[in-house]
């Protein structure tokens, strides 16, 4: 048998154990990684624990859950995130089995006895098919974060906007910090925004992300973008040294931030 040189799996199922076997080792001898399977809860339970499947091939008519059942259910857990193509084989071409097939999400199907030949052709063209899905749902996943990365963007752009605006170390509701408040911290933070200032600390506070989100009205991708700022400009390694630096009982520490 050839080494596989298909990423994706293939689903085998049909009630005949001797079909079965002779699809997985011709599909086997050209390239694909084919899991066995005799029946459609067998069939279930092989997709859920197998991510790599990705080519279903399924006998129409089958004892407990058919063909279309199945096909069903696995379009049911793959859900808007997993995506699969599904090649029908039947015995009996009844025409109203087949649109009712092909409605349901069959991509194509074959008549038994099937041409191996042909088979191959029809699972490679929905292999493309396949990929191509698959990448679609790539992009949607990376526009989501894109997305969620440009509403936090945002977000910083407009309070950037209202310092510049505004008195430079105004006291105000937006989560600014009086002359008072930055006479209590080392000078090192005197650097940082009046809104990088409440964030620093909040965290100093012991405060979560989602906290300190709720307290500034902002979104909790926003603070991270903030945290991550606040310790580069502080040059301090994480949120630990964050907090034991603005914490009242650490002078000693508050002195070596500041001489650092």
């Amino acid at each position: 048998m050839n080494k596989p040189t298909s990423p994706l799996k293939v689903l085998v199922v049909d009630d005949q154990p001797l079909i079965v076997e002779e699809l997985c080792e011709f599909l086997g001898s050209n390239g694909y990684c084919c899991v066995p399977c005799h029946s459609g809860k067998q069939a279930i339970a092989r997709f859920n624990q197998d991510l790599g499947i990705g080519l279903v091939l399924c006998d129409l008519h089958m004892p407990g859950i058919d063909g279309i059942e199945l096909i069903k259910e696995l379009q049911r857990l793959s859900g808007k995130h997993r995506a699969f193509e599904a090649i029908m084989l039947t015995g009996r071409a009844d025409k109203q089995d087949v649109i009712k097939a092909l409605r349901a999400g069959f991509a194509d199907y074959y008549q038994k006895p099937v041409d191996l030949d042909e088979l191959l052709i029809g699972l490679q063209r929905q292999e493309v098919a396949l990929q191509e899905q698959q990448k679609s749902l790539q992009l949607g996943h990376l526009n989501q974060k894109l997305q969620y990365l440009c509403e936090s963007l945002d977000e910083l752009y407009q309070d950037l906007d209202k310092v510049r605006r505004g008195p430079q170390w105004s006291d105000s509701a937006e989560g600014d910090v009086s002359d008072s408040d930055r006479m209590k911290i080392p000078a090192i933070f005197n650097q940082l925004s009046p809104r990088q200032l409440s964030v620093a600390q909040l965290v100093g506070k012991g405060q979560t992300n989602y906290q300190i989100a709720c307290e500034l009205g902002i979104t909790e991708n926003t603070v991270k973008l903030y945290v991550s700022q606040v310790l580069r400009l502080t040059h301090m390694h994480n949120r630990t040294q964050l907090a034991l630096a603005l914490s009242p009982s650490n002078s000693g520490l508050r002195q070596r931030v500041t001489a650092h």
